[in-house]
């Protein structure tokens, strides 16, 4: 079983859901996408296993989402995805991804879905 997590160390909600990963026994591939992010083509596969669009991925609070203009309406779907690479503290957090299937762990009990 070959699970991955897009991690970031400080968050506690990233560390809560490796934590319950751990807990049940999995031992997740750790990509910390700050340092490492995803591709286009990847961003577009967690998106499409997500069921969402780019702007339900990004997080809207960080002073990168203004800044960068992705708060434009206007932008196109790749446009957005470029922003999020260009910018991965954008992309929410953690993202759990097992077997074709994603889940974001918020709350963490959210990744029991897809193990």
């Amino acid at each position: 079983m070959s699970v991955e997590i897009y991690h970031n160390p400080r968050c506690s909600k990233s560390r809560a859901t490796l934590q319950l990963l751990q807990d049940q026994g999995v031992e997740p591939e750790i990509v910390e996408y700050l340092n490492t992010p995803p591709d286009k083509a990847t961003l577009k596969r967690i998106l499409d296993m997500l069921g969402l669009q780019p702007r339900d991925l990004i997080r809207t609070k960080e002073k990168a989402y203004k800044e960068n203009g992705l708060d434009d309406s206007s932008l196109t779907r790749d446009q957005l995805i470029d922003g999020m690479i260009a910018n991965p503290i954008l992309i929410e957090r953690p993202i759990v991804i097992k077997d074709g299937k994603a889940a974001i762990g918020r709350p963490p009990e959210k990744i029991l879905e897809i193990l």
